[in-house]
């Protein structure tokens, strides 16, 4: 493994800067599907997205990351079977052509399809949160490195077999980023994400939390996503609509581990979460 990559002092993502390691930042979740995992999906209804977004903004998020297909496992949920790519499209370009002039932060595209990801760019988006990792299009490095933009690659597998867990998933990351410099991705402009939930199980899941700083031997900035997930559920027995608690204990332990950016559904208290904990981890002036 090569772990010479040198961490990139600042990201730009559409006109603002991200310092890394300046603060943790915040990335608020807009579902615009009728099947969200997280019970808050929008559906086709626009005014709504719109509103959830304005909200986020002013509440404190970063980012607003755009999804139009549910990323929950079929076989853990139901009615989470994959989306045509015109059904994905016509969810989430009307959102994001909304969202675009309205807001000051920058709008991700949650997806893995190629198309949909420059149509989304080309709607407004400034920034591509592949949860595939490049695995689920091929075409998806050509659409990225034209745009020039900023992405997230996420560790993802069907099976949950693993020799020794987060040495794995760090390879795997490594494969991913080295993969899509290698297709023309310019170094400073991938995010990883250790992919809470895909491909792991809840005591995998609790692990990666423990040992998220390991993953700064990666030397890029990471986003940790664990917002109202299963994981929570099983320890805590609450449905999803109840998990606040279980998520800010996971924002919390992000940060504390090295998390870059957290990805939450409940905008208003993470926020407030990642503001005490930066506080702590990260210095207080006052």
């Amino acid at each position: 493994m090569n772990h010479e990559t040198a961490r990139p002092p600042t990201t730009r993502i559409g006109k603002r800067d991200f310092h890394w390691g300046e603060k943790t930042f915040v990335m608020g979740v807009v579902n615009a599907t009728p099947d969200s995992f997280s019970s808050d999906g929008v559906g086709a209804d626009v005014d709504r997205a719109l509103r959830q977004a304005m909200a986020f903004e002013e509440q404190g998020a970063d980012i607003v990351d755009v999804g139009g297909e549910s990323t929950r496992p079929p076989s853990l949920y139901a009615g989470s079977e994959p989306v045509t790519e015109r059904e994905e499209l016509s969810r989430v370009i009307p959102v994001i052509e909304a969202l675009a002039p309205a807001l000051s932060i920058p709008i991700s595209i949650d997806t893995y399809k190629a198309r949909v990801a420059d149509r989304a760019l080309a709607a407004g988006a400034a920034m591509v949160n592949d949860t595939h990792g490049f695995r689920g299009d091929a075409d998806m490095a050509r659409v990225v490195v034209e745009a020039g933009v900023p992405l997230v690659l996420m560790h993802n597998q069907d099976h949950t077999r693993y020799t020794d867990l987060v040495p794995d998933v760090i390879a795997g990351l490594e494969r991913l980023a080295d993969d899509a410099v290698a297709a023309g991705v310019d170094e400073g402009k991938i995010i990883l994400d250790p992919g809470i939930g895909f491909g792991k199980t809840a005591r995998h899941n609790l692990e990666i939390m423990r040992r998220l700083d390991e993953f700064s031997v990666l030397g890029r900035p990471l986003l940790v996503g664990m917002s109202r997930k299963s994981t929570i559920g099983y320890v805590l027995d609450l449905p999803v609509d109840d998990r606040i608690e279980g998520t800010a204990a996971t924002v919390a332990l992000s940060i504390a581990g090295g998390a870059d950016i957290v990805r939450v559904h409940d905008v208003k208290e993470m926020v407030r979460v990642a503001r005490m904990s930066d506080a702590i981890v990260r210095g207080w002036e006052g």
